[in-house]
């Protein structure tokens, strides 16, 4: 975790302010890896403790994450754990791939893949990437919910976007065999927007609440609610978060949230400019 704390998602530990952020850091080769600090919520600037070594580092040679994991988000769910995480290969024609995967904690506390391969298989819609996701179990319906990030295409000249993509929607009986009908849950809102990331969903009584990763020039953080999960409305005005007018860290760019709460109160960790370069960041909400 030497040039990049990128994206990352906040785990309590048990019923403490303590909580576990598992971070994607990149080594001294670009290579993302997933690593874990600990918090006390109260206090977030002061580490705890934090793994010396990576708890989820690069797959085998010639797998679909040889060259990086990221993007982690911890679901659990009848007494286990799973992590769904991004892998990263590059390729010759187009820059990099990815696509998804996903590790069970051990009774020892460690991380074993569930597969080699990715749990997202390609098909006639998901062809190109699939990367960055927030699931959910639906305690009421006993389904597991996944928004993630679809690749849709790639530029073909140096004055396109170098590529396109957006959030669509899964669902799971079992959180490793995924459904997938082609659902868009959050696309562009104009010419100017060509990738759209990193969904975070929080479900609050009846209503479901996203923030997500948009970007033209520069990323910012938007926000979409739902009342089925399906169906969302977007108004980036009520993201509550922009840029910083005085800091240098997040003065250009904001992107990879993801939302929780520690009591009634809920944070939001987010990254600043050039994709986690300049560090991690986090917000509280303050309500109205």
């Amino acid at each position: 975790m030497c040039t990049y704390t990128s994206a990352a998602f906040a785990q309590q530990v048990n019923h403490t302010p303590f909580f576990d952020i598992y971070v994607t850091g990149r080594n001294q080769h670009n290579q993302s890896q997933i690593g874990c600090v600990r918090i006390d919520i109260r206090q977030p600037n002061r580490i705890i403790s934090h793994t010396q070594k990576a708890i989820l580092g690069l797959g085998q040679l010639g797998a679909f994450d040889e060259n990086g994991v990221s993007y982690p988000y911890l679901v659990q769910h009848a007494g286990h754990s799973y992590l769904y995480y991004v892998g990263w290969m590059p390729t010759v024609c187009t820059p990099f791939n990815l696509q998804l995967g996903l590790a069970k904690q051990q009774s020892n506390g460690t991380w074993q893949r569930y597969s080699p391969a990715p749990i997202l298989p390609r098909n006639k819609h998901d062809y190109l990437s699939t990367g960055s996701c927030c699931v959910l179990f639906d305690e009421v319906e006993q389904l597991f919910k996944m928004w993630y990030t679809s690749f849709i295409k790639w530029g073909k000249t140096t004055q396109e976007h170098k590529h396109h993509y957006h959030i669509k929607y899964a669902v799971s009986k079992n959180g490793i065999h995924w459904m997938r009908d082609n659902i868009t849950c959050i696309s562009f809102a104009n010419q100017q927007e060509y990738a759209i990331c990193r969904p975070s969903v929080i479900k609050v009584q009846n209503t479901y609440h996203m923030w997500f990763a948009y970007r033209g020039k520069q990323y910012k953080i938007g926000y979409a609610s739902s009342d089925d999960g399906i169906n969302w409305q977007r108004n980036d005005a009520k993201a509550g978060i922009n840029t910083s007018p005085t800091s240098t860290w997040d003065n250009e760019a904001v992107c990879y949230p993801h939302v929780f709460n520690y009591g009634k109160q809920y944070y939001l960790l987010y990254n600043g400019n050039n994709y986690g370069k300049t560090g991690l960041g986090l917000a509280i909400l303050r309500q109205a």
